[in-house]
């Protein structure tokens, strides 16, 4: 089965993501966490209202939870690579009681940064 790759860089909400600017204020307040709420605002800045905002958002973050639960990745140019990876069934033990466990095979969702990503956190 081949895997399709969704890039958010060819729709529309992309032209809202280009122009995210960071805050440095509001998430020193924050002490380094940024959370949806946070990104709502930053995007609210660019589209005319907040309530449009919170739903670029939810778009973006709905459409990739829809493609990770197809199985397909997600690249976003220049940000990174979100994809599924499929964890092993394996024998785990309960910490309390030291008993063996069998820990079901299950997917994970997987982040890749991109060199761009990488580059503007070093």
């Amino acid at each position: 089965m081949a895997r399709r790759v969704y890039s958010l860089d060819k729709s529309p909400e992309s032209r809202y993501l280009s122009g995210l600017t960071t805050d440095t204020a509001t998430i020193a307040k924050r002490r380094g966490k940024m959370n949806k709420g946070d990104i709502v605002n930053e995007v609210a800045k660019i589209v005319a209202t907040k309530k449009e905002a919170q739903e670029v958002v939810d778009c973006v973050f709905a459409n990739i939870t829809t493609a990770l639960k197809g199985k397909d990745a997600v690249q976003i140019a220049g940000f990174g690579t979100f994809k599924v990876a499929k964890r092993e069934a394996r024998k785990g033990r309960n910490p309390q009681t030291g008993a063996a466990i069998d820990i079901p095979a299950r997917n994970v969702p997987k982040f890749s940064p991109g060199k761009a990503l990488k580059d503007a956190v070093n």
